[in-house]
């Protein structure tokens, strides 16, 4: 096999972002554990659930948006059920599967926890980028991003 091997600037950005890919979610996760004990996994779901009609949708679509499979998410939910910050319901659609939604205790969980985590986000990223870095970056993010699997 031809390996395209990366060249010196290819490899150092490719470095740098690989370390930012490790550094910034384990510093904005270690903020929101302290400020409000949630994981990153938690204000993912929540606050997803929260813009969703109803503070409702399905596990199998909020699987889909995290990347995790149906069955870690479910664990996930449950632990999540047993702290009473959302609640699992049968889904009409899918016998096999539930819809998840936001309880007001949830809610108001997200409602405390969201200010300090804007505060991290901006201190530990926002704060460090230009306007014109920062719509570099969200081109280059959605691009990447919606590259099919």
């Amino acid at each position: 096999m031809d390996t395209p091997w990366l060249s010196e600037d290819e490899d150092r950005a490719w470095r740098a972002f690989r370390r930012l890919l490790t550094a910034l979610p384990a510093r904005i996760g270690r903020d929101l554990a302290a400020d409000s004990g949630l994981s990153p996994a938690d204000y993912e779901v929540l606050s997803t659930l929260s813009e969703k009609p109803d503070r409702r949708w399905a596990l199998k679509d909020l699987a889909a948006k995290m990347q995790w499979s149906r069955s870690r998410l479910s664990h996930h939910a449950t632990r999540m059920q047993g702290r009473g910050l959302i609640e699992k319901d049968p889904d009409p659609e899918d016998a096999r599967g539930c819809i998840l939604r936001l309880t007001d205790e949830g809610f108001g969980v997200l409602e405390e926890a969201a200010p300090h985590h804007v505060v991290s986000v901006r201190s530990r990223f926002l704060d460090h980028v230009s306007a014109e870095e920062l719509d570099v970056l969200r081109r280059l993010s959605d691009r990447i991003a919606d590259l099919p699997d």
